[in-house]
């Protein structure tokens, strides 16, 4: 009789990916991230663990928007204060915090809740071409598309 697989901590096997995102859309590159850091790429996917890998992505900065997203975009955040609400456009959080863009959107695709944010502690993401993470060996990742 057969049972059913069910990953945990104990049997899952992580890997380290580098992507680069020079010339890529942010919408395409963040949803193929965020299943890799779900672990839906692997066969031993269970939506209860966190069951994914690693991913480095470098050249952030040279991430694409497409159609009016760079000037009509907006990123907002509260100071908490009464009338504390700001907010950036895509083309100035590109300029000052380009990380910040690829991070945002793939947290946005991610579970909410502490399942969430423990995915997201396994994004690396860095804008120019070189990273902090030659120690654990990743392997070039190409995207789809």
């Amino acid at each position: 009789m057969r049972t059913t697989f069910m990953a945990n901590e104990n049997n899952i096997e992580r890997k380290w990916f580098v992507v680069d995102a020079e010339g890529k859309r942010l919408g395409r590159l963040a949803s193929e991230v965020a299943a890799i850091l779900r672990g839906k790429h692997k066969p031993t996917y269970t939506p209860h663990v966190d069951t994914g890998d690693h991913v480095i992505i470098v050249n952030a900065e040279k991430i694409e928007l497409t159609g009016n997203k760079l000037s009509d975009k907006m990123y907002y955040r509260h100071s908490g204060f009464p009338g504390g609400l700001k907010g950036r456009n895509a083309e100035e959080m590109l300029a000052k915090f380009p990380e910040r863009v690829t991070e945002l959107a793939i947290k946005g695709m991610l579970p909410k809740g502490s399942l969430g944010r423990k995915m997201i502690k396994k994004l690396h993401v860095y804008s120019g071409s070189e990273h902090n993470n030659q120690a654990q060996k990743p392997e070039v990742y190409e995207l789809r598309g």
